[in-house]
């Protein structure tokens, strides 16, 4: 039981610092060049949640275009596939990074269609938008912008929860 506790908690801490890496370097490191295959992040999401005070229209219904929400879901695919075998050797810690995944599109979508509840729920992720972008590079959890030093507090800001 220990180990598979011990699965799961890696897998937490694996999945947050994964999106940390991918949402700082892939998405607005390579996603700010024109051109990029991650561009459709910066010019088209935060473009987009800027123009209507971080609401995303496209979260409102899923269709089959080549979007930034499908863009989002194919990466988020891609991560599953590429973790399948782990369930083979280490299967709580890919259950765990399953959930992880889940929990983190879930929480993404939401606080883009609902603001409101992103300023009570999500703030670092509220003022990564507010502050275009240059830090709070979690979504899920701040875990590792707190351990990196990249969360960035606005002061009119409600606490981290």
């Amino acid at each position: 039981m220990a180990a598979a506790a011990l699965q799961i908690v890696c897998a937490l801490l694996y999945a947050n610092l994964g999106e940390w890496l991918m949402h700082k370097y892939l998405l607005h490191g390579l996603g700010k060049k024109p051109g990029s295959i991650w561009a459709y992040h910066w010019y088209e999401h935060h473009r987009v949640c800027a123009e209507h005070g971080m609401l995303d229209p496209g979260y409102r219904s899923l269709k089959w275009s080549w979007n930034a929400q499908t863009k989002e879901l194919v990466v988020l695919a891609a991560i599953v596939a590429l973790h399948m075998p782990l369930f083979f050797y280490v299967p709580f810690f890919a259950a765990g990074l399953y959930a992880a995944l889940a929990l983190y599109y879930y929480k993404h979508r939401r606080a883009h269609l609902d603001p409101e509840w992103a300023k009570r729920h999500l703030i670092w992720h509220y003022q990564h938008h507010l502050r275009a972008g240059n830090g709070n590079w979690c979504v899920t959890w701040p875990w590792c912008d707190y351990l990196f030093g990249s969360r960035i507090k606005s002061p009119e800001g409600p606490a981290d929860h």
